[in-house]
């Protein structure tokens, strides 16, 4: 459908009598994402931001999928701003959005947000202050083995600010919460930055099960065959540890394993393949709360 040149003719048309500060695409790893807005962009006179946490990274091309051939003369926003080793946060990625946003205003045309990061898209057009709390890894990792009872317990021994709604719903946002409080109450001169959001038109893409399996499967052979493993031994020899590579997502991850002889070819190339397809329907999962949340998504 995305080659459907009527498809984009009629988004196009549709856009046309929208008043909206975004066109925001999203969808999961491997959907054609960049693809659309690409296509779209070209109809309608647009640039395009990218709302990926990983896609910032310079010399981190092939596995974060940043295919930049794609973009051909379309001009890209937030791809290869930061070096390996830096962290990347959504408090950052909300004032380089608002930057790159105003920037291409400036020049009268309109503005693509296009990614997979769904906390990233959430956030640009429904504000959520508390996200700018940084993350505790080490306080995370402690209440871990704890009983969602035993969390609930202690978050209910905090004094939770007025418009700070918790969802007591996993134990994963339970944690969020406590990491949260936590931090405001040892830092109580620490300054909530308010937070722009966007009015926006969302379209999902979303592949059959077995065509987003396949595209996966497909691309991550190209993708090393492209050199993907050579890319992470150039990370390594740039000084990026092993355990930073962990913390740039799954193909960082794996290979590194690979490299260090924790796992053979076979069972990296199995385990990355699967943990992939995991990810996906991660992102699904995050798209479909998005929907609960109340945001409307026009899904192809």
């Amino acid at each position: 459908m995305i080659n459907d040149q009527q498809l984009i003719a009629n988004l196009a048309e549709e856009l046309d009598n929208l008043s909206v500060d975004l066109i925001l695409i999203l969808g999961p790893t491997a959907s054609g994402k960049t693809k659309l807005a690409v296509e779209l962009a070209a109809m309608i006179n647009a640039e395009i931001i990218s709302v990926d946490s990983r896609q910032v990274y310079r010399g981190m091309d092939i596995g974060t999928g940043k295919d930049l051939a794609e973009y051909k003369d379309i001009p890209y926003h937030l791809i290869d701003i930061i070096n390996p080793g830096e962290k990347y946060n959504i408090s950052r990625f909300l004032e380089d959005f608002d930057l790159a946003y105003k920037e291409i205003k400036a020049k009268g045309k309109k503005v693509i947000a296009c990614g997979g990061t769904g906390f990233y898209l959430q956030a640009l057009i429904d504000a959520k202050p508390y996200a700018q709390i940084p993350i505790d890894d080490a306080f995370r990792n402690s209440l871990l083995p704890l009983a969602k009872d035993e969390l609930l317990t202690q978050l209910d021994a905090y004094a939770l600010p007025a418009n700070f709604v918790v969802d007591r719903s996993s134990k994963k946002r339970i944690i969020r919460a406590l990491e949260i409080v936590r931090f405001l109450e040892e830092n109580p001169t620490h300054h909530i930055k308010e937070q722009a959001t966007y009015s926006a038109i969302v379209y999902g893409i979303n592949p059959a099960l077995a065509v987003r399996r396949q595209r996966i499967t497909d691309r991550l052979m190209q993708r090393l065959a492209s050199g993907m493993i050579a890319e992470v031994e150039n990370l390594l020899s740039a000084g990026v540890s092993n355990e930073e590579l962990e913390y740039y997502g799954l193909e960082y991850k794996y290979i590194s394993y690979y490299l260090k002889g924790e796992l053979s070819y076979a069972d990296f190339l199995k385990k990355l393949e699967t943990e992939i397809h995991r990810y996906a329907k991660r992102q699904m999962t995050y798209f479909r709360k998005m929907e609960k949340d109340g945001i409307v998504i026009k899904w192809f």
